[in-house]
């Protein structure tokens, strides 16, 4: 993840330049990272629905003498405070067959990023951007608000909106149509601009199974608009996308 080397190099740099070298009890990097299945769209825009791996990398906090992101030693999941946040997500290959005959596949993408949230015992904000380190290429993000409820159990509830939004080249690899692919197939060609292409809602829930383990779950609605909403590709598919998810979390806490 070439963003995430920079974004370690920059840090320990700043750590040199400060003075003396970090012990090692102040040197210190947590996050955490789930994988488990999801049911999604088969594509962006689809009726149809497949169930496919699904993943996520958390950041809590890094330390390096007295340079300090976040919180390494704070709590793990929707911990209170505004910092950093890490952002990834998989978008599956979506083929070129039956309803899509005659479009060209596009290929599994990886989103990696960053974004920033503020964090309180019952609320949260946050956005975050994305970039395809692997196959699109493109920029993508969200912005979203949570209502949090915590138990003394340790169950952690999260319910609030969503948008996405990507640029011009994400909007016209998922919902784009070429003259060519046109020609080919019975869509009309179309070529969409980048903004917010969809709106939608979460319902989510973490359940620690132990200091370093956890079970996360998620439901969620979004409703494709905007020139998203215009492609026939979606047109002749479905603007309401529905997707769950489940998930086992791994914390790390290192220290070096």
């Amino acid at each position: 993840m070439p963003l995430f080397r920079s974004f370690i190099a920059v840090a320990a740099s700043s750590a040199a330049l400060m003075g003396h070298p970090a012990a090692a009890q102040d040197r210190a990097l947590s996050f955490s990272l789930t994988g488990g299945a999801s049911l999604a769209p088969s594509y962006f825009g689809s009726d149809s629905y497949r169930v496919g791996p699904t993943g996520s990398f958390g950041f809590t906090g890094l330390r390096l003498g007295r340079v300090e992101l976040g919180d390494p030693d704070g709590p793990r999941h929707f911990a209170p405070g505004t910092g950093l946040r890490g952002a990834f997500r998989l978008i599956g290959e979506r083929e070129g067959a039956d309803e899509l005959a005659g479009l060209d596949d596009v290929d599994a993408s990886i989103e990696v990023g960053l974004g920033v949230h503020h964090t309180t015992e019952l609320w949260q904000v946050y956005g975050e951007l994305r970039y395809g380190v692997i196959g699109h290429g493109a920029l993508a993000g969200e912005l979203g608000a949570n209502a949090i409820y915590r138990d003394d159990s340790g169950l952690i509830l999260h319910a609030g909106p969503r948008a996405e939004f990507g640029n011009t080249r994400f909007a016209r690899t998922y919902f784009g149509v070429t003259a060519a692919e046109a020609a080919q197939s019975s869509l009309s060609s179309y070529a969409p601009g980048g903004g917010v292409h969809s709106i939608g809602f979460e319902l989510g829930a973490y359940q620690p199974l132990s200091d370093d383990w956890g079970v996360t779950g998620s439901v969620r609605y979004d409703r494709l608009r905007g020139d998203a909403a215009g492609s026939p590709i979606v047109r002749q598919g479905s603007r309401n996308q529905l997707t769950a998810s489940l998930g086992l979390t791994r914390h790390f806490d290192l220290r070096f």
